[in-house]
């Protein structure tokens, strides 16, 4: 809507339905101005996409090495006809489509990143005051900043009418900010009270809330220590798997006469599915889709509890959290005003009189937050409004109030103020007030003039005579489940520290009162002093609980500085100044009323804000770590045992023992629904770095002692039974024999890996290997795997053999710790 124009006689120009101005002499830019500044790109746009399109995240899931690995394998299964052989395939569609699913939705919380709210602004042009979008504001603009608004652009001050500015949003200061002629004023700041005229210096991407907002935008994908153990098998099996699967083709060629008489006969295609065998085997499939399964499940839990994982990957990152940093405003408190208590002044006493003028002085037409807060706590008590003769409303510059009653004047302000007008020694007064300051509460002063009342309202001036009666000490309202939060991280070994905009001593203050560093008083700084370099700021911040003064750039400095200690580190935030830090951060916690850029950059929303949630989220951190690196044994052991036998099968030219659909059978029961079951049960054991080392000093024996008994009885069984493997039944019946070797062997890995067995665990393991029995008597299901149950003579043979793999099990995992010692002393004697 537009502003009627302002005269040059001293008039005021004002909005059809809204306030008025007063007249200024500016013109303001002349429409051919903004015009220009409009072609030449000067304007307020900002782009609001990310840099991440929609092509390029399935671009990223669905080209990946896992995926490449599988489909060129059951391509070259159908290619042979056996497209039973060929369902391991299924694993890429369900893992690329979780993979996608959870980007794309990434994306779309950064497209709808914006620090700054839309709306319409009055500017100055040709000498009239014109309402615009937030994009038609163009560079040089004369900008009307009234109560309310949020500064749309960077601007610098031009003439105040007693402006103040909430910057805590930019800052992180929780107090708001007066400002001046000539002063800067930057985009995403809001006016809370008075009115500026200002000439607008930066717009767009080049003002300072687009340029946070650009910085959190730039995608960043969470790469989890999991994550990243599972890529690293998958390259080291790359490596391998090319040069072997030519191998396999070429063994299994020789083994049904040679490349002629196969591609003669068509044995070629058994070739083919024989060497997919070997090569499915050694890629751990099931472990790829299960890490992106158990993400997903922990995300949707910890739904359930109010709290929103943007990236999943970041659920392990909660499990090796070892340093949180929190801010202040909005963690530790909520941000409002609480009036804690009135202390009396001298021999005064706090009796109705005094409670109903305290009331009365807080009691204004629009009160500022502590005011608010004065309200509502002597309004539980039942005070209410009570006769007022006159007033002099609060003013920050002023920094006091005052009113009269029946009983005289009252004043109520700043300690400092007050003190400094009155007449008298007041050093006890002062020192009370240092006391609370230092405390972190804030203190205001009432002062009684009786019958003197309070002066011309007109010519507000502070009394030199009067009797200070009562302190009103407020503070920032404090969350009821700070303490035990912060007590629940200190006795699991995480580190805290509050970082703050806020004045150090106050934040210290709050720091003591919620036990941030339990018995003992925290350790507080000005950030103001920290070194510039960040080896230095590192070795600083060891000694330090609590950081004040920080500036935006600082808090990302201060992750950095911690990274570089090898720390992980969790941030929480909900302001626009805590965006990058967040964003630095190994995982960034935002409450669900921050700022939509603090919400948008972090991994993890509380969405009702409870810091409370924190001690689930990382529970359910460390139960995703613990059972995953569980369960990643089964998985890689079987792939350490498909490598041997496929290496085995390469050196002796014998068929191979199984067929793809054998291992499907064998390892869903063995490792894959098993695996799924193991890694949701309850565990809170903390993560202990060294996941893949762990996981392979456990596959490799297990993996070595399967492939020795499946290699047996791939050897010895043909000579035991008489089979001639040229004869399609035979090789039948032997690679049958071998899946029941590798399934009995299988539950014993699994048995060992869900231990202790004396609960639901022992129960799970027998209730899998009965299945796999069952399985084969079952013919529809023995059909389509090509299982044949074990005659009278095979039986026993399978027996001896079963029983013979055992030995060699225990054997192996006896043997394990002793070359493990061996092989470490041997290591530690080279590097010596």
């Amino acid at each position: 809507m537009g502003m009627e124009a302002m005269s040059t006689s001293g008039s005021e120009a004002r909005e059809h339905d809204g306030p008025r101005f007063p007249e200024v002499a500016e013109r303001g830019l002349s429409a051919s101005d903004v015009e220009r500044r409009r072609e030449s790109g000067q304007t307020n746009h900002v782009r609001d996409t990310t840099s991440r399109s929609f092509a390029d995240i399935v671009r990223s899931n669905v080209f990946t090495l896992f995926n490449g690995i599988i489909l060129t394998a059951m391509v070259l299964v159908l290619a042979t006809g056996s497209w039973k052989d060929s369902v391991f395939g299924v694993i890429i569609i369900v893992n690329t489509g979780i993979g996608i699913v959870v980007e794309t939705r990434s994306k779309r919380t950064l497209d709808r990143l914006s620090i700054l709210v839309a709306a319409n602004y009055t500017v100055r042009r040709d000498g009239r005051n014109v309402e615009v979008a937030h994009d038609g504001i163009v560079l040089d603009d004369m900008l009307w900043i009234r109560s309310g608004d949020q500064i749309p652009a960077d601007a610098t001050i031009v003439r105040s009418w007693g402006l103040e500015l909430d910057e805590s949003m930019l800052t992180g200061e929780s107090r708001t900010v007066r400002k001046n002629e000539d002063e800067d004023v930057y985009s995403g700041s809001t006016a809370v009270s008075g009115l500026a005229l200002a000439h607008v210096t930066a717009v767009g991407e080049h003002g300072y809330a687009a340029t946070l907002t650009a910085k959190a935008k730039v995608y960043h994908r969470t790469v989890s220590d999991l994550s990243r153990g599972v890529n690293t098998i998958l390259r080291y099996m790359t490596v391998v798997v090319i040069p072997l699967c030519a191998l396999l083709v070429w063994s299994q060629m020789q083994a049904v006469g040679g490349l002629h008489q196969s591609l003669e006969t068509g044995q070629w295609r058994s070739a083919v599915v024989s060497s997919v065998a070997g090569v499915v085997g050694m890629i751990p499939e099931g472990l790829v889709l299960l890490v992106s399964l158990n993400f997903a499940i922990a995300a949707m839990r910890l739904a359930r509890k109010n709290t929103l994982v943007q990236e999943l990957e970041s659920v392990e990152t909660l499990a090796r959290v070892d340093c949180l940093n929190l801010d202040k405003t909005g963690t530790i408190t909520d941000g409002t005003i609480v009036m804690r208590t009135i202390v009396p002044v001298g021999d005064a006493v706090i009796d109705a009189t005094v409670r109903q003028a305290i009331f009365d002085l807080a009691n204004e037409e629009n009160p500022n937050p502590t005011g608010r807060a004065i309200i509502d706590a002597l309004s539980r008590e039942g005070v209410r409004g009570g006769e007022v003769s006159s007033r002099i409303p609060f003013s920050s510059v002023r920094k006091w109030s005052a009113v009269d009653g029946p009983c005289g004047g009252w004043f109520l302000g700043a300690p400092e103020m007050m003190l400094s007008a009155l007449e008298g020694d007041h050093d006890d007064v002062f020192d009370k007030v240092t006391a609370l300051a230092d405390g972190g509460d804030r203190v205001l002063l009432v002062v009684r003039t009786g019958a003197a009342g309070v002066g011309n309202p007109d010519v507000p001036v502070l009394p030199s005579h009067g009797t200070p009666v009562a302190l009103v000490v407020c503070s920032e309202n404090i969350r009821d489940d700070a303490e035990p939060t912060l007590r629940w991280f200190r006795d699991q070994g995480v580190r805290c520290r509050v970082i703050s905009g806020d004045n150090p001593a106050t934040v210290g203050a709050i720091a003591e009162r919620v036990g941030l560093t339990g018995d003992d008083a925290p350790r507080t700084m000005d950030a103001r002093e920290l070194p510039d370099d960040v080896e230095e700021m590192s070795r600083v911040l060891e000694d330090v609980d609590v950081l004040g003064r920080v500036l935006p750039e600082q808090k990302k400095a201060i992750v950095e500085a911690l990274h570089s200690s090898s720390h992980v580190v969790a941030m929480t935030g909900d302001g626009v100044n805590d965006t990058l830090a967040l964003k630095e951060a190994d995982l960034g916690i935002a409450m669900g009323n921050a700022a939509p850029a603090a919400k948008a950059v972090a991994q993890v929303v509380l969405v009702d804000s409870r810091f409370s949630h924190l001690p689930d989220v990382v529970a359910r951190g460390r139960q995703v770590m613990a059972n995953m690196e569980r369960v990643a044994t089964l998985f890689l052991t079987k792939t350490v045992y498909s490598s041997l036998i496929a290496l085995a099968v390469v050196l002796t030219r014998v068929p191979f023992p199984y067929l793809p659909r054998h291992i499907s059978y064998v390892g869903a029961l063995t490792i894959g629904m098993p695996a799924f079951i193991l890694a949701l049960a309850p565990n809170t054991r903390r993560y202990i770095p060294g996941f893949l080392s762990r996981v392979v000093r456990f596959a490799f024996p297990g993996g070595l002692a399967i492939a020795l008994s499946v290699m047996l009885g791939a050897w010895l069984l043909p000579g035991i039974m008489g089979w001639d493997l040229s004869r399609a039944s035979d090789l039948g019946e032997l690679r049958s024999s071998c899946t029941m070797i590798l399934f009995a062997m299988g539950i014993a890995v699994l048995a060992r890996v869900a231990s202790p067995l004396r609960s639901w665990r022992g129960v799970l393991v027998a209730l899998f290997a009965a299945a796999g029995v069952g399985g084969i008597m079952i013919p529809p299901v023995a059909s389509f795997f090509a299982l044949t149950f074990p005659s009278e003579r095979m039986l026993r043979a399978l027996l001896l053999a079963v029983v013979a793999s055992a030995a060699i099990f225990v054997v192996i995992h006896l043997l394990a710790p002793v070359v493990g010692r061996w092989m470490e002393r041997l290591r530690r004697a080279i590097m010596r």
